[in-house]
């Protein structure tokens, strides 16, 4: 039996501290995608969390937005949400943002406090699916249970 990545015992002791139960599952192939995560867990691509990290033009800040995998984020709408213009930063900043590669960004366990937005459309499905810490493990979610856990604001992001 192979050891548990580190990233994973971050998300799983973040979810524990927060009082969730979850159990992070490894698909057999990648998720990094979306669609590719719905069809590993058998969900609908909305049910897919895809946690995208933005870095605020001005401040350098980085801000994390929890996104139906249905949905693109609108830009514009963002900057003024966050009071700023956001850009997609590069891989080095999203790792030291969250302490987790891209295509493994987890909403629980990040390296620091961060900003977050949550997507209203994910309230629509009883549960989500979102990354553990790497491209290969995901965890099952209520969403409420989700923005409790993260303090994440509620709104449309398209």
């Amino acid at each position: 039996m192979s050891e548990k990545p580190d990233a994973v015992a971050r998300v799983e002791a973040d979810a524990e501290a927060n009082g969730l139960k979850i159990v992070v599952v490894e698909t057999a192939r990648s998720a990094r995608s979306a669609e590719e995560a719905a069809e590993a867990v058998g969900a609908s691509v909305g049910q897919i969390v895809k946690s995208l990290v933005f870095k605020g033009t001005a401040t350098g800040q980085a801000y994390l937005l929890l996104v139906s995998g249905a949905n693109r984020v609108e830009e514009a709408a963002m900057a003024v949400h966050f009071g700023e213009a956001l850009e997609r930063p590069d891989a080095d900043f999203v790792r030291q943002a969250t302490g987790f590669a891209i295509g493994g960004v987890s909403p629980l366990g990040t390296s620091s406090k961060l900003s977050t937005l949550m997507d209203e459309d994910l309230f629509q499905y009883a549960t989500v699916w979102a990354a553990a810490g790497t491209p290969r493990q995901v965890f099952e979610v209520v969403p409420l249970q989700l923005r409790s856990a993260t303090g994440a604001t509620v709104g449309r992001v398209t």
